[in-house]
């Protein structure tokens, strides 16, 4: 909750406003029973009925101001806490966006959702009944006792009596509430993780006819989740009626010790009445207390979580600048000794070294999991390697923002993604590039070939996730993205996958003429995409196998090789005479 008061800080003085109405309301439902006490006791023996209806005026006039007061402060209320929950959604949003993979691999996907969700709404519903209810109720409980205390001693001494006992059913209520409510936030990212699986997959799942194996898996998780509710229901609602039992059995023993005052002539029939009617006030400001501990819990517990995440701390830092290293002259992209592991248990990458000079490209070539796609995510600095050094111009990324450093790359990962918006939006990505910078980089990617017979070319629309385009429809779209902004430095992680040979063979000539001084880092499982790369580095379980030329490694890496005849055949007698 501590990371939360800068948040309600702005609203300060509007809140105090609020807590005022709510003061004054209470007041006046104070005052009333009172009223009507002396309007029984003193009034109605006299029979003076000019001065019930005076009274009888004062009361309606503090029911009128009670209401009035309670309506508005209750929307004031409701607009303050809406205003913090914005507040805190908009930065929540803001810090995951700037969390790095590692961090964000540590809090997954799923909990990040149902924190910015969730968790939100309920330090929401928290920050609007503790302005509702948390200070109405104190305020009906202390003033209710105090009135009280001066109208009847000895029958006051019988309601506190039971507090203590209504104060640590609440605190052991309160202590083992939030604990569960803890537990079902984190089966809530449970269900998030499963439902968003089962969405993504949803083809894959009908394709293999899995749909009651997911509908089970689903079932479980919602069980679990049901369950969990169901005990943090069960010892929240024990708070109501084990204090009702207890403010009802102080009701109980308050009238008979009443009947016993007023048969002895020590108090008035109207004292007894508005007696009892300060202890259902009591009463219902107990039980609205008890529900604002249980609404805390939840909010606590969605706090702390929240909270969790807006002080992640910066692990991404910008080292001090220190000279250029070039260690191997114009080296525009160079890898030294790095080793990186996900879970730093075991090493994913392993000593890998390479040097590019401007304008070459380098082929990564190797079996799934060898850890391509991990170089990528080092180069690009979504992780920080574990040993070794990544240069670029023979700076260390870590020494250059990553605003500075992400400016310089195109990128077409391997799991892309596509908007729902017009294919101009999607390659442009609001970088603000003319239509002509677009409309080439479409031309560069073979993308203008389908978007020609497109029903409003550039202008058509893109369905949410690209779901009314082919596979090689939507890998062009972002290949023309990537190329749109003509980057130092191209990255294309397994990005012609879908493409047919024509094609890829067009695209890559296509590199050749028109991004010369591009530095190109191509991930590929075809060899006929990577044969003719300045350099070709082949992966497996983590390390280098073998480095060089396609005719260098047909010579010197038997798995490069091995793979190389699978996929075309035994060698010509061109490659055969290259490789010797």
């Amino acid at each position: 909750m501590r990371g939360l008061l800068k948040y309600i800080k702005p609203y300060g003085f509007y809140m105090l406003l609020t807590l005022c109405l709510k003061f004054t309301a209470a007041l006046m439902d104070l005052l009333i029973p009172s009223l009507l006490a002396k309007i029984i006791d003193d009034i109605v023996p006299r029979q003076d009925i000019q001065m019930i209806f005076v009274w009888g005026g004062v009361m309606l006039l503090c029911a009128v101001v009670s209401i009035t007061t309670n309506v508005t402060a209750n929307r004031m209320a409701e607009v303050s806490a809406g205003g913090m929950t914005r507040a805190v959604r908009h930065d929540l949003f803001s810090r995951i966006t700037y969390l790095n993979a590692g961090q964000l691999d540590d809090f997954t996907i799923p909990s990040v959702v149902s924190r910015l969700t969730s968790d939100t709404y309920n330090v929401n519903r928290m920050l609007s009944r503790m302005q509702r209810i948390g200070v109405r109720g104190p305020i009906l409980l202390i003033g209710g006792i105090v009135i009280t205390m001066t109208m009847d001693p000895k029958l006051t001494l019988v309601l506190v009596a039971s507090l203590p006992v209504i104060l640590l059913i609440v605190v052991l209520i309160t202590g083992k509430s939030v604990k569960i409510y803890e537990r079902q936030q984190n089966m809530l990212d449970d269900m998030v993780r499963v439902i968003r699986e089962n969405i993504t997959g949803v083809r894959v799942i009908r394709a293999l006819s899995k749909t009651e194996y997911e509908r089970k898996r689903f079932d479980q998780v919602n069980e679990s989740l049901a369950e969990t509710e169901r005990r943090a229901g069960s010892v929240s609602a024990a708070s109501n009626p084990a204090t009702t039992l207890v403010l009802n059995l102080g009701l109980t023993l308050v009238i008979l010790v009443g009947a016993f005052l007023v048969q002895s002539g020590e108090s008035g029939p109207g004292t007894i009445i508005a007696f009892l009617s300060y202890f259902t006030i009591i009463l219902n400001a107990m039980l609205g207390i008890t529900r604002i501990f249980i609404m805390c819990s939840k909010g606590l517990a969605s706090a702390r979580r929240i909270t969790q995440v807006l002080e992640a701390p910066e692990n991404m830092r910008i080292l001090a600048g220190e000279e250029p290293d070039h260690g191997q002259g114009d080296c525009h992209v160079e890898f030294r000794n790095v080793s990186f592991s996900y879970l730093h248990r075991r090493d994913n990458l392993s000593n890998i070294s390479f040097a590019l000079k401007k304008g070459e490209v380098l082929g990564i070539i190797g079996p799934t999991g060898s850890g391509k796609s991990t170089i990528v995510n080092l180069l690009l600095r979504f992780y920080d390697a574990d040993e070794g050094k990544i240069l670029i111009e023979g700076r260390d990324i870590r020494t250059i923002p990553l605003s500075e450093l992400r400016k310089r790359f195109g990128v077409v990962f391997q799991n892309d993604y596509l908007m729902a918006e017009s294919i101009e939006k999607n390659i442009d990505y609001f970088r603000g590039l003319s239509g002509k910078e677009i409309e080439k980089a479409a031309v560069l990617a073979r993308a203008q070939e389908f978007i020609k017979g497109k029903k409003g070319e550039m202008g058509a629309d893109v369905a949410v996730r690209g779901n009314n385009l082919s596979g090689g429809q939507k890998q062009r779209i972002m290949i023309a993205r990537a190329l749109a902004a003509k980057p130092e430095i191209l990255i294309l992680d397994d990005a012609s996958s879908a493409l047919d040979y024509r094609t890829d063979a067009l695209f890559r000539k296509a590199l050749r003429e028109n991004f010369e001084d591009t530095t190109i880092v191509m991930i590929a499982q075809r060899i006929s995409s990577l044969k003719g790369a300045d350099h070709i580095l082949v992966m497996e379980e983590g390390k280098c196998i073998g480095y060089g030329t396609h005719r260098e490694l047909l010579e010197g890496c038997g798995q490069y090789r091995q793979i190389y005849e699978l996929q075309m055949g035994s060698m010509d007698g061109k490659e055969q005479r290259g490789s010797r």
